[in-house]
């Protein structure tokens, strides 16, 4: 089976997800704001917002980036807060975050079906040109790249030539950015927890990576409406401006 694509065409088709994220929202002015935005977005199928909680919950095959930035042009603070399909998985959301100081980034996993993943990354601080990525067998960073093991390969599902767990490759532009968007088969998200992500310095992957992040499970739909009030009154979300951070500003 070849690797993903290393970077999201605009001919090419996601997989439908439902996505949740908070959005600062107080008035049903707001909740218009919010949808009208959203609706107007390709590929996008529905847009469900409950004021109450302040959770925007959105099904289609947009990129994760997309969605993003329709609901900062709507001038509200949005934070990512759940994807995936829950009735059919224990586990079936995942995020690698990478935290500097040179190399900013967050890579997205989602179960579509058991069959399938749905992938999505953003990194900046990258020198331009064509970086390999991969899988790693294991979550020791205490070494860096060098300690997370080899690419991830089980025997049922990959082979020597194309392991499961490589990625392909990632396009960095001219600012050191790159954003993936894409699909990967026989990909088990709840397989993947405490394993790592490296990115390589080379396209072929013959150095030993030039950074790398844990994969954690993430939340699924409806698993994270959480929020904490601090002394004096204000609501907070448990989310944080630099949980999914891809720059250094």
């Amino acid at each position: 089976m070849d690797a993903p694509t290393s970077n999201h065409q605009d001919d090419q088709v996601l997989p439908e997800l439902l996505t949740e994220y908070m959005v600062d929202m107080k008035c049903e002015g707001c909740v218009n704001a919010v949808k009208n935005k959203l609706e107007a977005v390709n590929g996008i199928k529905n847009v469900e917002v409950d004021l109450s909680n302040q959770v925007v919950r959105i099904l289609g095959s947009s990129p994760v980036k997309t969605m993003t930035e329709a609901l900062e042009q709507t001038g509200r603070k949005a934070r990512l807060i759940g994807q995936g399909v829950p009735e059919d998985f224990l586990v079936s959301a995942a995020v690698a975050e990478y935290k500097g100081p040179d190399i900013f980034g967050v890579v997205r996993m989602a179960q579509v079906n058991m069959e399938l993943a749905r992938i999505e990354a953003n990194f900046s601080g990258l020198s331009p040109g064509k970086h390999g990525w991969s899988i790693n067998e294991f979550g020791d960073l205490t070494n860096g790249p060098a300690s997370t093991g080899e690419v991830y390969n089980p025997k049922s599902l990959g082979t020597a030539k194309e392991p499961i767990g490589d990625l392909g490759t990632l396009d960095v532009d001219d600012k050191g950015e790159a954003f993936f968007s894409g699909v990967k088969e026989k990909l088990r998200v709840a397989d993947l927890i405490g394993r790592s992500i490296v990115v390589y310095g080379s396209e072929d992957k013959s150095d030993s990576g030039i950074t790398a992040a844990v994969i954690a499970r993430s939340a699924g739909v409806g698993e994270n409406y959480k929020k904490i009030c601090t002394c004096d009154g204000t609501t907070i979300w448990e989310s944080s401006n630099n949980d999914f951070v891809t720059s250094k500003v």
